[in-house]
């Protein structure tokens, strides 16, 4: 499923933004492919790689869309396997930009399947 979210771009959080309610969170989730939400604050989701050389070459693509939209995720790497954690630490919450990232980051996972 390729989300409209992986259009956006993130924006930079301000100081003071009030994180996404429950229902707004809910919304959003539809949009995205098995990602999950903890506790309203944390966006997540694990991959599954044949390899650790699959599983890092899938990091250093988050890495490179983290940084073009200046919106970095926790990732943990492990042999065959990759877990994101997303949200705005600024407001220790979820914003759109965190929907947006998780968006972009299965169109690279899509993208990377089809070659």
């Amino acid at each position: 499923m390729t989300s409209e979210l992986a259009s956006k771009e993130c924006v930079p959080c301000k100081g003071g933004t009030p994180p996404l309610p429950p229902d707004q969170i809910q919304a959003l989730l539809g949009e995205l492919d098995e990602w999950t939400v903890q506790q309203e604050y944390h966006l997540t989701k694990s991959f599954d790689f044949p390899d650790f050389v699959t599983a890092l070459d899938f990091v250093n693509r988050i890495g490179e869309i983290a940084e073009q939209q200046q919106h970095h995720p926790d990732i943990f790497l492990a042999w065959g396997k990759v877990r994101v954690e997303l949200w705005t630490h600024k407001i220790k919450g979820l914003t759109e930009s965190d929907f947006i990232l998780a968006a972009r980051v299965d169109a690279a996972l899509a993208k990377s399947d089809a070659d």
